[in-house]
């Protein structure tokens, strides 16, 4: 077979390997796709491959975006290394981008830590831990969580929490919903001296009801929901017999979630601000 043709053919090898991983291949890949360690050389001079941790390189150019950049991490650690922490918490859109990349081995020991990977090692992670979500390894949901735990604030692990409850990912009876309602209240009531609106009164008895908040001269009712109020039919049913209720009693209800008390704070205000005037 002619060189040229041969080398056309490890190129698109090594073109289809990178396709499924995110622009990036390691050293035993192309080898497979048989790229001798010469071949590698030869590639990184010429800019057709980029070296991003030893043994594992990006193809073609070195802007691999965030998923190469997760799985090039997770192939430098190895054989059943996988995503976790911060940076499995931005995989599953719970949590923001952070740097360095976080990573689990199921070691105790083992390799060094590499430049740009906070690597993790564990004695109880299993395969029933992983999965993988766009094809790169990475800690489910409920794992992610458990070691998002250990390493966050109280304040940001609940929004993590949170997020993954209205995204309805899989988080297993360690993390019930119900668990977070006091700190939802919490919040509701920062934003009200944050905003300065007149203080409510708090988990009042209204007819036969309990309200979260009450503006009793105003008959304003604030009801903050959480994720199991969009979960449960029953409840979503009782609680709009409830609001019927209380309007014929003369109150205005109004409704919100964790996501608009958290993300949305300055609109809230201004809703009850605007509830309250008229």
């Amino acid at each position: 077979m002619p060189k040229e043709l041969a080398k056309e053919r490890r190129d698109a090898s090594v073109a289809r390997i990178a396709a499924r991983q995110h622009g990036v291949v390691t050293s035993a890949q192309l080898r497979i796709a048989g790229v001798l360690p010469s071949g590698i050389t030869d590639r990184l001079r010429a800019g057709h491959l980029h070296r991003l941790y030893r043994g594992v390189y990006a193809v073609g150019h070195p802007n691999i975006g965030n998923e190469g950049r997760w799985m090039a991490a997770v192939l430098a650690c190895g054989e059943g290394a996988a995503l976790s922490h911060r940076s499995a918490a931005a995989l599953w859109r719970i949590g923001p981008l952070s740097a360095p990349v976080d990573v689990t081995v199921a070691s105790s020991g083992g390799r060094a830590s590499r430049q740009g990977i906070r690597l993790h090692r564990s004695l109880t992670l299993s395969p029933a831990d992983l999965t993988r979500r766009a094809g790169i390894p990475v800690t489910k949901p409920a794992r992610t969580l458990e070691d998002l735990r250990r390493v966050l604030p109280r304040k940001w692990f609940a929004r993590a929490l949170r997020e993954a409850e209205f995204l309805g990912l899989p988080i297993g009876e360690d993390f019930k919903p119900d668990r977070t309602r006091t700190d939802l209240e919490g919040l509701f009531l920062s934003l009200v001296r944050r905003h300065r609106l007149p203080q409510p009164e708090v988990n009042v008895r209204v007819d036969r009801f309990i309200v979260d908040f009450l503006w009793r001269t105003e008959c304003l009712i604030v009801e903050v929901d959480g994720w199991e109020s969009h979960r449960m039919r029953s409840a979503f049913e009782t609680d709009r017999a409830r609001d019927a209720r209380l309007n014929v009693l003369g109150y205005a209800v109004v409704r919100f979630t964790w996501r608009q008390v958290d993300n949305d704070a300055r609109e809230v205000a201004r809703t009850v601000r605007n509830l309250l005037r008229s």
